[in-house]
């Protein structure tokens, strides 16, 4: 099992579009670092654990999250 860190801009996908997706999963979408996007689709496996963190303004919030059978994030 790995442990992955996540971090979003709240403007382009922000922990309350998490917490309000259907069964707060969602597809991971948008990376635009290549090197990014390569670790995170081949290096995350089922099981992992993944910490999400959002800033917003000058607080921040997190939350834990595994990754699903389907290779979406579940809360």
């Amino acid at each position: 099992m790995s442990y992955w860190l996540l971090k979003s801009e709240p403007r382009a996908f922000g922990i309350t579009d998490l917490e309000n997706a259907p069964n707060q999963m969602t597809p991971w979408e948008g990376v635009r670092n290549y090197q990014a996007r390569n670790f995170l689709r081949d290096g995350l496996h089922l099981g992992d654990q993944a910490f999400f963190l959002s800033f917003r303004h000058d607080k921040s919030r997190h939350r834990r999250d595994r990754r699903s059978s389907t290779g979406r994030l579940s809360g």
